[in-house]
């Protein structure tokens, strides 16, 4: 057990278990920060709507601890700069979302996702449906741009995700930060769109693969010793097996008694009686 291999073989396993437990604690940290957000966003949407300017800033996005906090915004919405969100699915049909920018009293936009629609199996740009005309009032939620990049990029008026940093040039009015997924607008739209999807609160799989991992970590270890166990079953068993037979003489042991019998029985019977 103290040979080369044995001890290379520990380390292996030390290391292997080490990380093992590392990763168990990473997958519990992130159900910690998973069921914090969910806790702040739960918080969120069921708080009473506050005015949009209070949360969202012309040219700087919403904390990340606003995301999903419900705002209301009134103002008109600017029609003929509507745009698409493409690649939209639900329920596994094909559609776009609808983003309309809504010009604010204070004259700055904020960006609202109106809602859903289906397009089908179609690349061209769809026949938008009017928003509400005249002066509105939106209730919705806050949402954090997406990172920028390719999928931001604004071309036809169109995008695959949504970033105020990258609308912001194709808007003829100043825009805020981060954008609103509406809940209703007052008036309604003729042909009313359907509205965003809440987020999903569960805690995801996180504490079944911290187990899992303090399960492989645990498994290493007993795997060890139960190795080292084996190893040196067998080696005792091969060690008796192998043990030479004994070289010592047995002496017989002679009876006494009856060797004086036989000398008794040997000897002349001179009285002639028996």
């Amino acid at each position: 057990m103290l040979s080369r291999r044995w001890f290379l073989f520990a380390v292996t396993v030390v290391v292997l278990a080490y990380g093992c437990w590392r990763l168990g604690e990473w997958q519990f940290g992130r159900l910690h920060d998973r069921e914090a957000r969910n806790a702040q966003t739960t918080q969120n949407l069921e708080a009473t709507p506050v005015p949009v300017d209070q949360v969202l800033k012309v040219g700087r996005g919403p904390a990340g601890r606003d995301e999903w906090r419900r705002v209301t915004a009134t103002g008109r919405y600017l029609q003929d700069e509507s745009m698409v969100v493409r690649y939209q699915t639900r329920d596994g049909a094909s559609g776009v979302d609808v983003v309309t920018p809504l010009q604010t009293r204070a004259g700055a936009a904020v960006l609202v996702d109106r809602g859903w629609m289906s397009t089908g199996n179609t690349s061209a740009r769809p026949q938008l449906p009017d928003a509400p005309a005249g002066q509105v009032t939106v209730v919705g939620w806050v949402r954090v741009d997406s990172p920028e990049g390719d999928s931001t990029t604004v071309s036809d008026r169109s995008m695959r995700a949504i970033s105020s940093k990258a609308i912001a040039p194709t808007v003829s009015v100043r825009v805020y930060g981060g954008f609103v997924d509406a809940e209703k607008e007052t008036p309604s739209a003729a042909k009313p769109l359907e509205p965003a999807e809440l987020p999903d609160l569960g805690n995801g799989p996180h504490f079944f693969y911290g187990v899992q991992w303090w399960f492989f970590g645990m498994l290493a270890v007993f795997g060890f010793f139960y190795l080292a166990w084996d190893e040196r079953r067998k080696k005792a068993a091969q060690s008796e097996r192998s043990m030479p037979p004994s070289t010592g003489s047995i002496t017989p042991v002679t009876n006494e008694a009856a060797g004086e019998s036989r000398n008794a029985a040997a000897a002349p019977n001179s009285s002639g009686r028996p």
